[in-house]
């Protein structure tokens, strides 16, 4: 589909911020709501033994201290993307997804 750096701009768009997150070091402080973003693997097709076509699967994480936030609504609304789970730490809400791209 596209580049990491296109898939950045995408979601900073979404978010209507730059607190997108690529693989952030734990030392970073991150200012909420925001998103972070990893690459988690690929989906892989193949024709004759040889690979066809690969898209990169990303885990993405909206969190946000507003449990009834409409970024995750927006997030869902990607091509490819699917809801994993949800989870609370820290008084913050965290909805994770999976987004090819």
């Amino acid at each position: 589909m596209g580049t990491r750096i296109e898939l950045q701009t995408v979601l900073e768009n979404l978010l209507g911020s730059r607190n997108v997150y690529f693989q952030p070091p734990e030392t970073i402080k991150m200012d909420y709501p925001c998103i972070v973003y990893s690459k988690n693997s690929y989906f892989t097709k193949f024709a004759d033994n040889k690979l066809y076509s690969k898209t990169k699967k990303y885990t993405v994480t909206v969190i946000d201290k507003d449990p009834d936030s409409d970024i995750p609504d927006r997030l869902l609304s990607l091509p490819l993307c699917s809801f994993d789970r949800h989870f609370t730490k820290n008084n913050l809400n965290h909805n994770v997804y999976s987004l090819y791209f």
